[in-house]
């Protein structure tokens, strides 16, 4: 993985970077913070620019040129924020990977960070960094051939602020929830031969350093609990399966922590059930629903997050092999009720069944919210556009709304009821894990619910945000790390002190 961004912030005076970055809006007008570093001549050198490249400030859009005559600086990169009655709703973490998308590999840079009316405040600073670092990040640890210079260098970028000391303090949020991010898009982006479920296991346990409470239940452990629904989607396997609990004691007052589980097959086959074999190497995704657990607990414990918090992910790897697990066995799942496996790749959903089940019987948790690359069918209901969300719970469902409207990982709720459950009854057992095409994202998410007792409960299928992302502003990686960013918020903004 390489970052390629080294951040400084220092207050507004000498230019010393190749690029100077100022933010416009539609008035063209550069902030009176940006005036005397971008020198004279620079407004009238934008505004003939602008005129002949119909650049017209509108937010997030760039414009790149020359800078005047005798200027400390190359290039000056003016980027759009926009009208004024439209920045209420201005999203930095955007207009920071806007940036970053201008700025060329090994290239130091100047930021003023200034709006046409005013200074920018500290936390809108730091969402503007955090979104410089989300784009800069790049997985290449497997590119072998040489690079440009250029290329191998990181770009130097100069945040300059009226308040560097209190930019400083915002950061430390927003870079702890970048360290998260960052951590998930590199587990997701690994290759299944490097992180199969013993090496995931270890990575998380590295979470310790970091006052992360961290406990690995091998395959002993687990046929011990009775995890059998798990253990036989990783039976056909020679990789061993895993379970990874880890706890962040941050509030400090024995209260019910709040839990969040994640689906973390490292490769999925399909098993007995083989997938097509055209677009399998996707399956090392996933996991991103375990990733994302990861990236969270690291982000909440970087930031010293003030809430008790339990993550526990389902490691295994679903293989056909002589061992593997056949459609028409039945298992017993650790609740205790009987499953039929009509379909061994509608695996994912018997992971979680007894990870879900562990977590609210040993945590009795405020509330479980799991994440999964659980089903195509989401796919075709929501595309990438948003993850689906199904609840038992109005109140946390609604959380989970605002916060993907807030950090821009949106979700869309789908409904649970009775008619879809009756769908996963089984002839032969309690209930069968695959229930045909028609409205397969919501019948597994019914098949959740019923391993999730009476504990408010969220699912998030993930299947079309968590891996072979769409390019956006602020990540160019397949593995996009999605999900840190939205269950950080959720916690900060309802769960914390």
């Amino acid at each position: 993985m390489s970052q390629r961004l080294k951040l400084e912030i220092k207050a507004p005076d000498a230019v010393e970077g190749q690029d100077l970055v100022v933010l416009v809006s539609d008035t063209l007008a550069l902030p009176e913070a940006a005036r005397r570093p971008a020198g004279e001549g620079a407004q009238a050198l934008l505004a003939r620019a602008a005129a002949a490249e119909r650049f017209k400030g509108k937010a997030f859009s760039g414009l790149t040129l020359p800078a005047p005559e005798g200027a400390p600086y190359e290039r000056l990169i003016a980027i759009g924020v926009g009208a004024q009655d439209e920045r209420a709703g201005l999203d930095f973490v955007k207009l920071g990977g806007a940036i970053a998308g201008r700025l060329g590999a090994g290239r130091s840079a100047e930021i003023v960070l200034a709006l046409p009316e005013g200074k920018i405040d500290a936390q809108h600073g730091a969402d503007l960094a955090l979104g410089l670092r989300l784009r800069a990040y790049a997985f290449d640890r497997y590119k072998t051939k040489s690079k440009d210079k250029d290329e191998a260098e990181p770009r130097a970028v100069t945040l300059r602020t009226a308040d560097p000391a209190a930019l400083k303090k915002a950061l430390k949020a927003a870079d702890a929830v970048a360290a998260g991010v960052i951590q998930a898009r590199d587990l997701v982006n690994e290759p299944p031969n490097v992180l199969y479920p013993e090496e995931f296991a270890e990575r998380a346990g590295k979470l310790e350093k970091l006052g992360v409470e961290v406990e690995i239940l091998d395959e002993k452990a687990l046929k011990k609990i009775g995890m059998r629904a798990l253990l036989g989607v990783g039976q056909g396997s020679r990789r061993e399966s895993r379970v990874v609990v880890m706890r962040w004691n941050g509030a400090g007052k024995g209260e019910k922590p709040v839990a969040f589980v994640g689906k973390g097959v490292t490769f999925d086959t399909g098993g007995i059930s083989l997938k097509p074999g055209a677009g399998m190497e996707d399956m090392k995704g996933d996991m991103a629903g375990a990733a994302c657990v990861v990236g969270l607990m690291q982000a909440l414990a970087a930031r010293k997050a003030k809430v008790d918090a339990v993550g526990v992910i389902g490691l295994v790897e679903n293989m056909p092999d002589g061992n593997a697990q056949r459609p028409g066995d039945i298992v017993t799942s650790l609740s205790g009720q009987t499953i039929e496996i009509i379909n061994t790749d509608a695996e994912g959903r018997l992971v979680l069944a007894d990870v879900l089940w562990y977590t609210q019987e040993r945590f009795k948790p405020r509330f479980m919210i799991d994440l999964a690359t659980l089903t195509g069918a989401i796919l075709v209901a929501l595309a990438q556009e948003h993850a689906g969300l199904f609840s038992n719970d109005d109140e946390l469902a609604a959380r989970l709304a605002a916060a993907g409207t807030a950090t821009g990982e949106t979700v869309w709720r789908l409904p649970l009821g009775k008619a879809y459950d009756k769908m996963i009854d089984s002839k032969f057992a309690d209930m069968k894990n695959a229930a045909g095409r028609h409205g397969g994202s919501i019948t597994a998410a019914q098949f959740l619910q019923r391993h999730v007792g009476e504990t408010p409960w969220a699912h998030l299928d993930i299947a079309g945000t968590g891996m072979a992302a769409k390019d956006s502003e602020i990540n160019r990686s397949w593995g996009p790390g999605w999900g840190v960013r939205l269950l950080d918020r959720l916690v900060a903004d309802h769960y914390e002190g």
